[in-house]
């Protein structure tokens, strides 16, 4: 999300999320994993586990990596309990019914901050780490790509020079535990180190942040890539997703947004809900004229100025329209902007928060697509 103020980004986070939940964490947790789903011992074979490195440029990755769907509010709840926004636990039907519309690539949105030990060595519960690679073997299994990211954590990833060696120690102890968890996967599985990184509550959240920001958010993501490159093995050339600041677009974010080491497997990640009166308020039902076209081919004319001067692959990491009893305004919203991002290379990844009121395209209970048309425009932009 960008260039939203303070007061109206507050009223959206409560709109798309809800509420959490605190009490009863520990007995929460054990039955969520008790209950997921775990995969058989032939859909864990060595066919997911290949450990294949493919000699491939980041821009053809990205081509190869089609059109996406993120599994949101459900890993990335901020709450010990993966049920707490509405979403049922994730089964590999889920997904295989992803994968059998067409989209080749995951986005698996996690918050960590609720499985985690105490300092110095910020221990990740090992049951927890099982449950991110159980749903990314269900996706593995159906030749998906798999995005895994650090998502709701910005309580503690406050990007201010005060807080900066605190964040950085913790940050480099959580990356070297996921990557050595993910190491002897092949390139089908991405690291993207964080969500939407920004100063929560801060007069410039969604402006930009300030230059102090923009600064420690690049630090952030250096000292994250930096601890992924570190465990060696594949991790060593494994393709990386890094974001801008808020992981957004404006002028201000672009022009200070740092590639960790010029390294040569960083994708660029950023999100754009846009316009954000139609795609997230839900304030602005109607879309389509030649105007609001115009618009958002300039917004991608900018993104496209940016990145392909320095020859670097992007990933539209989210990004959708929030339901206003407007299919077709949302469908022809949804088409255009997929192809926007195909003819630009970019992968576009539809947020889908499991709210059909909302973000939600697929009904994650009865396995049906609540708006296939939008979720076949998508797909077939990319194809």
């Amino acid at each position: 999300m960008k260039n939203i103020s303070p007061l109206i980004i507050l009223m959206s986070i409560s709109f798309l999320i809800g509420c959490s939940s605190t009490e009863n964490q520990v007995n929460t947790f054990s039955e969520e994993i008790d209950n997921i789903e775990t995969p058989s011992d032939d859909s864990v074979s060595d066919e997911i586990i290949d450990g294949t490195m493919r000699e491939i440029s980041p821009k053809e990755f990205v081509l190869d990596m089609g059109s996406g769907w993120n599994l949101g509010n459900t890993l990335d709840t901020e709450d010990v309990d993966v049920t707490a926004w509405g979403n049922p636990l994730t089964t590999k039907a889920m997904i295989d019914a992803i994968a059998a519309k067409g989209f080749k690539t995951l986005r698996l949105p996690v918050t960590w901050q609720y499985h985690t030990g105490s300092a110095p060595d910020y221990i990740l519960e090992s049951d927890w780490l099982d449950t991110v690679e159980n749903i990314a073997n269900y996706a593995l299994s159906n030749n998906m790509y798999v995005i895994i990211n650090i998502h709701h954590d910005d309580e503690w990833i406050v990007p201010t020079y005060e807080n900066a060696p605190y964040v950085k120690d913790r940050l480099i102890k959580i990356w070297t535990q996921i990557a050595n968890k993910f190491k002897p996967y092949g390139d089908y599985v991405i690291f993207e180190t964080l969500n939407e990184p920004r100063y929560e509550g801060s007069p410039e959240e969604w402006e930009g942040g300030t230059e102090e920001g923009r600064d420690v958010v690049n630090q952030y993501h250096q000292v994250s890539v930096d601890a992924i490159r570190a465990t060696g093995g594949n991790n060593a050339v494994r393709k990386i997703m890094v974001s801008t600041y808020a992981a957004g677009t404006g002028e201000n974010v672009l022009e200070d947004y740092l590639v960790p080491n010029d390294d040569e497997n960083i994708i660029v990640s950023i999100h754009s809900y846009s316009p954000y009166l139609f795609s997230l308020a839900g304030t602005d039902p109607t879309w389509g004229t030649d105007e609001d076209k115009a618009q958002l081919t300039e917004e991608f004319n900018v993104i496209q100025a940016k990145f392909e001067t320095e020859g670097r692959a992007v990933v539209m990491g989210e990004w959708g329209s929030t339901f206003s009893n407007n299919e077709n305004d949302r469908l022809a919203h949804a088409e255009f902007y997929a192809n926007l991002c195909a003819e630009r290379g970019i992968c576009p990844i539809w947020w889908d928060n499991g709210n059909a009121s909302e973000f939600g395209i697929f009904n994650r209970n009865t396995l049906e697509w609540v708006y296939p048309e939008i979720a076949d425009a998508i797909v077939d932009a990319t194809r």
